[in-house]
């Protein structure tokens, strides 16, 4: 919206360079939902200013993550989304994983360049045999390479939490998925409220949080607009952006993907509301943008990627991406500059 006669509102990318890349103040829902509703017209612009922002307040550097399931397949939960639940007729089956290949996949993660090494387990919650796995598993990955570790393992006790502190868990991942007001579309088994306990339980104890979504549930633009600002609210140090991958056997299986204006749109909008956060890349998005797109999005906010495949589906190899940073002259963070 440009300057109109003396009403005081002004083109809302003007009011984000003032708000955002001069004072460091993130954008409020209804201010997100003006990016997000830009014509296609004004992407790039969005874009640029997202990566002015980026550069202001987090640097040049990107975060380099691998992730790998310890347990994949047979979760109680019914996460709409996901091939992973045991409620869905999907090709998932369920499967662990043994220390030995546990250890090789921090390997091959180290081996990219990567600081950070997430353990995942498709799990309402952690029950005492897994907490043992990953106890075991952390100790056998620091034995063997320098590494951050991090763990997606569900919701959580106090008790488990503080289990998790105990084994120095540098950050735990726990999305929140989609907009509190859209949750019970995506899934029914548990909560959103009880997503935001964890978050809390994980903050209380030092351990860094990650909290991020999937963009293109079927959630309106309105929702895409909340969620960036319940993301804000919670403040994590790491927002993982998902786009829809429509799994067969789910209920999403017929969802579209989402457009790549749309996409970037989103990928900019969420930049200026969390303008300090790490901005990862996640899954979806070859599906969603390509290697153009990927360009656009690292110039466009983002600061972080995963590399190598995801939980259930497949990404890009990892030299592809550390080729494209190299060639962007972006470094890749260091271990030293994680801790």
């Amino acid at each position: 919206m440009k300057l109109d006669g003396g009403s005081g509102m002004t083109d809302i990318l003007e009011r984000a360079r003032g708000q955002v890349l001069e004072r460091g103040e993130g954008l409020a829902e209804a201010q997100v939902l003006e990016v997000l509703r830009l014509p296609d017209a004004r992407v790039d612009d969005a874009l640029s200013l997202a990566h002015e922002v980026r550069m202001r307040w987090c640097g040049p550097e990107v975060e380099v993550e691998g992730i790998v399931s310890l347990k994949t397949g047979g979760c109680p939960e019914d996460c709409h989304f996901c091939s992973q639940s045991g409620r869905f007729d999907t090709p998932v089956r369920a499967a662990r994983l043994d220390v030995d290949s546990l250890v090789e996949a921090a390997r091959q993660t180290v081996a990219t360049g990567a600081t950070e090494f997430c353990i995942v387990a498709a799990v309402r919650g952690p029950d005492e045999r897994l907490m043992a796995q990953v106890r075991e598993g952390i100790d056998a990955i620091r034995a063997a390479v320098d590494v951050n570790i991090a763990c997606s393992l569900g919701i959580l006790t106090p008790e488990q939490a503080d289990e998790l502190q105990a084994m120095d868990v540098h950050r735990y991942n726990h999305n929140l998925e989609t907009a509190r007001s859209h949750f019970t579309d995506v899934v029914t088994t548990h909560t959103w409220e009880e997503r935001r306990e964890t978050l809390e339980l994980v903050r209380a104890r030092g351990m860094e949080v990650c909290c991020g979504c999937i963009v293109g549930m079927g959630e309106t633009l309105e929702q895409r607009a909340e969620l960036a600002g319940q993301l804000a609210d919670v403040d994590p140090d790491e927002v993982p952006l998902n786009f829809i991958d429509p799994r067969p056997g789910t209920p999403f299986a017929d969802l579209p993907h989402v457009e790549p204006a749309d996409a970037l749109r989103t990928i900019a909008a969420f930049r200026l509301a969390l303008p300090r956060a790490l901005l990862r890349f996640a899954g979806g998005r070859e599906l969603t943008l390509g290697d153009l797109g990927a360009r656009q999005g690292m110039l466009g906010g983002i600061n972080a990627v995963i590399v190598g495949n995801y939980l259930t589906t497949l990404g890009r190899e990892p030299q592809q991406d550390l080729d494209l940073l190299a060639e962007l002259s972006m470094p890749v963070a260091e271990l030293s500059k994680t801790l």
